[in-house]
């Protein structure tokens, strides 16, 4: 989502610390950048100049000026206003109330109330360990009753929608909840293309009926200043208690997740991250910073890979190495939707320290759903050419091109990184094997000179 941002903020600062010495006017120089930078972003102009005085205050202190690295010493000015911007301490959810605690999810038609809805049902039963009973008020949207019907059963979490108006049915879901003894309900309301007066007031009915201990606004990432502004409209009648930005695996410039917070002085609470009902991530400030400055985000990547990883896949794959069987592509198709479930390739880069000086071509092609097409070039494989990719020429290769909706030039281009990731693996077997790899991998990445999946 802060690609851009990110790109120019790291050129300034480049430009920065490449300096022994900075001066007042070397720092409001690259001010005038950051501000360009922030505009660009579609962050809210008052927002940009309440941000701009607080850094310009601090930078042109004795603390900077004075440093043996100024550069850096700006770079942490930045950081940390950036970080206090958006939020500086978590803001998790509150459900310190007598059970069924009620969570009302509000927002315009089109922001992903009722995936979000899901999505936070999933994050609640999986890692809080709660009861969670959802249910939805929109009778206008065609077939809204029933998608969260089949979301709630795909992740294994209770309905109920029954009644004849939106506040009926919130009261029927409110009693259902206290029978079953559900910790939780989830309140997916109806959204307008725009913010109106019928809509508020049966806003305003719903949660006076449901009494909710959060009320939280979903606002799609994609819609820049638009969110911001129908963010301080629905606070205005709701009285929010936190926000939740979706869409920010998309090409957003950010704006709205550096204003919303500002302009509401309500919380962000969560980031939805992909299609995925599991792509549901608590926001950190500090930890989004810290991508958008180049920095990486070592602790969601660990975090990530612990929630998402299939253990028992790593194990049998491991043990098969072990035995000496060898690495196949059905092997490496599972590798790679372990890749695509913690956001693709493009998500998992963003949180790498480093990674932000890649090229931009090495990241586009990264970031643009390429592990779902290298998955969809193996699923287009016979079982016997998956085990034995030797077979592989020119028909076949045509053949899985077809099927897959790709080029051949894009089968040889898999087969080559896999030809890659089957060495890797053979190192791994032997004594010492692990050591080996990494000693190779150290400077030079992969076999072959580089990160495997940019070859």
């Amino acid at each position: 989502m802060f690609t851009q941002l990110g790109d120019r903020l790291q050129a300034t600062f480049k430009e920065l610390t490449g300096r022994g010495r900075l001066s007042e006017e070397n720092i409001k120089e690259a001010l005038r950048e950051v501000r360009i930078a922030l505009l660009e972003a579609d962050v809210a102009l008052p927002v940009v100049r309440s941000f701009l005085d607080r850094v310009r205050e601090k930078a042109v202190g004795q603390a900077v000026l004075g440093s043996l690295s100024p550069g850096q010493a700006v770079i942490k000015v930045v950081n940390d206003e950036l970080v206090a911007l958006m939020g500086a301490e978590t803001a998790g959810l509150n459900l310190s109330v007598t059970p069924p605690a009620v969570i009302l999810l509000a927002g315009l038609q089109g922001a992903g109330k009722t995936t979000t809805a899901a999505k936070l049902a999933r994050f609640l039963k999986e890692r809080e360990k709660k009861q969670v009973l959802l249910c939805s008020v929109d009778v206008y949207r065609p077939a809204a009753i029933e998608q969260l019907s089949q979301l709630a059963q795909q992740n294994g979490v209770g309905f109920v929608s029954e009644g004849t108006d939106p506040v009926s049915i919130a009261q029927h879901a409110m009693s259902q909840a206290r029978v079953r003894s559900d910790d939780v309900v989830i309140v997916d309301t109806a959204g307008r293309l725009h913010v109106d007066g019928e809509m508020m007031t049966e806003l305003k009915a719903v949660h006076a009926a449901v009494d909710p201990i959060e009320t939280l606004f979903v606002v799609d990432s994609m819609t820049g200043q638009d969110a911001v502004k129908s963010a301080g409209a629905f606070n205005e009648a709701l009285e929010l208690t936190g926000v939740i930005l979706t869409k920010t695996d998309g090409d957003a410039r950010g704006g709205a997740a550096l204003s919303v917070r500002e302009v509401t002085g309500k919380p962000i609470k969560f980031l939805g991250v992909g299609e995925d009902a599991s792509a549901l991530e608590v926001f950190h400030a500090d930890r989004v910073v810290s991508r958008i400055l180049g920095m990486g985000d070592v602790v969601g990547l660990v975090e990530e890979v612990q929630r998402s990883v299939d253990q028992e896949k790593a194990r049998k794959i491991s043990q098969k190495l072990k035995k000496g069987k060898g690495f196949d592509l059905e092997d490496f198709r599972d590798q790679l939707q372990e890749v695509e479930k913690m956001g693709g390739l493009g998500g998992l880069m963003e949180k790498i320290p480093g990674m932000a000086s890649l090229p931009q071509a090495a990241r586009a092609q990264m970031g643009g759903g390429e592990t779902a097409r290298l998955i969809a070039i193996v699923n287009s494989m016979t079982p016997g050419e998956r085990a034995f990719p030797a077979v592989i020429k020119g028909s076949r290769k045509r053949r899985i091109a077809a099927g897959s909706g790709t080029q051949v030039q894009e089968v040889n281009r898999l087969l080559k990184q896999f030809a890659q990731m089957q060495k890797m693996m053979k190192k791994m077997k032997g004594k010492g094997g692990m050591s080996k790899l990494m000693s190779q991998m150290k400077g030079g990445g992969f076999p072959g000179g580089g990160p495997s999946m940019l070859q």
